[in-house]
């Protein structure tokens, strides 16, 4: 697609500049222009009085994959041979989308002394898995793994390819996506199936998260996604369960551009939010820095981690890595606490999925009540202490 400008209608009045929110159009010589702003919205199409502007549609011959492409694969992304809670959340939603295409669920797992994971991806629900496993493979190489997944990927043909949206899959899943000729919708928080056309609905925040926008890919195969952690339903695990193990031995001369030497782990602050069951969480309702410590203590209490909204990270209250949110870490723990969090579609698309969420803001219309299974008005520095002593008197 693209927009068109006809320079002999246009008058120069500038209302598609008005109009535009992107900023991506401006006046030169009396005449719009446009740069690399533009996202094709149609705006300025609607505003222009003289009909100059006009948005062509691109037509694409159908790629021949779409009508041959079957399967849902996942790729099972492992460090040090273990594998993420993603992975069962992908392997989770997968069976069910390869439950209404009708097709079969396949892991795809690459590394180097990893095919004894292959069990547990059975386990997970996997009917087919792809394995390569090759010393080139021990530590993860964007070139190295993108060219063997690509390779997988031309020599099978999957309808669909789910990978985790975590620092692995962002870098690796676009190099594929490129590789492949097909499209990538990242950090999904949704996926069904629209059974008619057999499309990926992919459903994820757009404009800042201020919408939800539901994506497809037509034409190209494989439908590809990347997922966030803790959005999915993780697959029930059936032990004993068995599939089809296909591997793939690379060829002598396969070698990536850049080589890993060694991989040193971080010495920085870790917070492991996404596998915790208790989050507490601060936000710019705290007022100040030092609210953190009264976080910390009802962490501490509840056998729980401390996260942080956007806000009160950008304000340097906290370090990014307790940042909850879309720009942050995805969390669905067993007990959600919010401290001072208004809640804005930022955040709450990080945290949705808690089982139990507990929200205390003096701002009666505070959007966190909206999706809090309790929530309480009130001065939070008088409300937490309050709850903390109930805490203690329960437990004797």
């Amino acid at each position: 697609m693209a927009l068109l400008i006809d320079k002999q209608k246009c008058s120069g009045c500038g209302a598609c500049v008005e109009a535009c929110p992107f900023e991506a159009l401006s006046l030169a010589d009396d005449k719009a222009q446009v740069n690399e702003a533009c996202t094709l919205c149609g705006t300025c199409v609607d505003v222009c009085p003289e009909g100059a502007l006009a948005v062509e549609e691109v037509t694409r011959a159908a790629d021949d994959r779409a009508a041959t492409s079957r399967g849902v694969w996942v790729f099972a992304e492992q460090r040090d041979g273990v594998l993420p809670e993603v992975v069962a959340e992908l392997l989770g939603q997968g069976g069910r989308l390869a439950a209404d295409l009708g097709v079969e669920l396949s892991a795809v797992l690459l590394g180097h002394g990893v095919s004894g994971l292959a069990g547990e991806l059975f386990a997970l629900g996997a009917q087919t898995v792809y394995l390569a496993d090759d010393p080139r493979l021990q530590y993860f190489n964007d070139d190295l793994y993108a060219e063997v997944l690509a390779r997988l990927i031309a020599l099978h043909g999957p309808e669909v390819l789910l990978a985790g949206a975590t620092a692995l899959g962002r870098s690796l899943i676009p190099r594929v996506a490129t590789a492949a000729a097909t499209g990538l919708t990242a950090d999904c928080t949704g996926l069904a199936i629209d059974n008619q056309r057999r499309l990926l609905l992919q459903t994820r925040p757009a404009f800042g998260g201020n919408i939800m926008a539901t994506i497809v890919c037509p034409l190209a195969r494989p439908q590809m996604a990347t997922v966030r952690p803790r959005v999915m339903k993780k697959a029930q695990r059936q032990e004993g369960a068995s599939g089809r193990l296909v591997t793939m031995n690379l060829e002598a001369g396969l070698a990536a551009a850049t080589q890993v030497l060694e991989m040193v782990r971080s010495l920085g602050e870790e917070v492991n939010l996404t596998a915790a069951e208790v989050v507490v969480v601060g936000g710019r309702g705290l007022g100040k820095p030092e609210g953190f410590d009264l976080v910390r203590h009802m962490a501490q209490e509840l056998g729980g981690v401390v996260g942080a909204t956007r806000g009160a990270v950008d304000a340097g209250w906290i370090g990014h890595a307790h940042q909850v949110g879309q720009t942050g870490r995805t969390i669905g723990p067993k007990l959600y606490i919010g401290l001072g969090v208004s809640g804005a579609v930022q955040h709450l698309v990080g945290m949705q999925s808690s089982e139990v969420i507990v929200a205390v803001n003096s701002d009666p219309n505070a959007p966190i009540f909206q999706v809090a299974t309790y929530g309480i008005v009130g001065d939070l520095y008088s409300v937490a202490p309050a709850m903390l002593a109930r805490l203690k008197e329960l437990r004797g």
